[in-house]
């Protein structure tokens, strides 16, 4: 309660908002508290109802107040414990990578034409799951199959608590079902990888501009004249030193998401940073995964982690053994449930971590 009145002062302290890095911080802190301090009330008031129940049932005579008292006694006895599970989540230091907007890669793998294919309905999967949140997703670049889909999309989701919802989706995802190139009818099996990148904040990040590269060229595909007459797409090569190995690196980004120069250039600035931010935070995500006995949500982009099979309108989650039958309403972005499976048993890992 202290640290919330101090951290609450803090905010509004014009050296600290200067600070951006340490206003951030605070601001983050000051909103986990908040809802810490929202749950400790509603415990608190479950608390004081439960007594006054029992001091109803000590004194009272009359048969109405007796069972008002009652029935207010089993409500609190219930919501107790529920009030103490919140409270000691709420206690256990949250991801501070939570609350970040993502970039997300979508990558057709092994199956051809198919896989490219399997790629696209992911993304409209995403697409639709991410409209129905109210977040906004901007396609960065795009690679389109032969048959449909896509080679490779990466794409910018926007809004609230993207990144503590979205980091499940990391890993190897496995289609089942007969291709529309399929003659004889034969079920096959593709796959595709999906990785969710915290995007990283400007000053997270330390980046030399004057040591980038920068190559202009005409965007291809459909958009009229202007796609063939203006060089509005950007591509930036950078050289990076990994802080692990030692070892120089070249990052290259291309952005053609706009016909806007200087939007794209801004854009490829953003996902640079983030695959930065991605490369130097592998530790931090590798520490996490060496504790963890489930790949819940480690970031490990080679666990193969949910098959879709169409035959049997199944869904199957591999890493908490969760399985459906609706692949229809899935497939369309119906997918909060498997998530909200996927939160509970991350919390429940944390809980027997914190040993609370």
């Amino acid at each position: 309660m202290a640290r919330y009145e101090e951290v609450s002062t803090l905010i509004t302290d014009p050296g600290v908002i200067a600070d951006q890095r340490r206003y951030i911080k605070l601001t983050k802190e000051y909103k986990d508290l908040g809802a810490l301090m929202q749950a400790r009330k509603r415990y608190m008031q479950c608390l004081s109802g439960l007594e006054e129940a029992k001091a109803v049932l000590a004194a009272e005579d009359d048969p109405e107040m007796r069972e008002m008292a009652r029935e207010e006694q089993a409500a609190c006895e219930a919501r107790m414990p529920q009030l103490e599970e919140e409270i000691k989540l709420l206690l256990i230091p949250a991801d501070p990578e939570d609350d970040k907007n993502v970039v997300m890669e979508i990558r057709g793998g092994t199956g051809g034409d198919e896989a490219a294919i399997f790629a696209g309905d992911l993304f409209k999967m995403y697409t639709k799951y991410c409209e129905s949140k109210g977040w906004s997703v901007q396609v960065s670049s795009a690679s389109e199959g032969a048959a449909g889909g896509y080679k490779e999309i990466i794409f910018n989701v926007s809004g609230e608590g993207v990144y503590g919802i979205l980091k499940y989706e990391s890993g190897v995802h496995r289609v089942q079902r007969v291709p529309a190139t399929e003659t004889q009818g034969r079920v096959h099996t593709s796959a595709a990888t999906v990785a969710v990148l915290p995007e990283a904040d400007e000053f997270e990040v330390q980046i030399n501009e004057g040591e980038i590269k920068w190559d202009t060229f005409r965007s291809g595909g459909a958009g009229g004249q202007n796609v063939n007459k203006v060089e509005s797409g950007v591509r930036l090569r950078y050289m990076w030193k990994n802080p692990v190995t030692g070892n120089v690196e070249e990052i290259l980004i291309e952005c053609t998401e706009t016909r806007d120069q200087p939007k794209n250039r801004e854009r490829a600035l953003s996902r640079l940073r983030t695959t930065i931010y991605d490369r130097e935070h592998q530790k931090y995500i590798d520490d996490i995964a060496s504790r963890r006995k489930t790949l819940v949500s480690t970031g490990d982009r080679s666990a193969k982690i949910r098959t879709y099979n169409y035959p049997q309108g199944r869904i199957t989650d591999h890493r908490i053994g969760y399985t459906i039958y609706n692949l229809d309403a899935f497939m369309n972005g119906d997918i909060q449930d498997c998530i909200d499976h996927l939160i509970v048993a991350e919390n429940a890992e944390r809980l027997k971590e914190s040993e609370l």
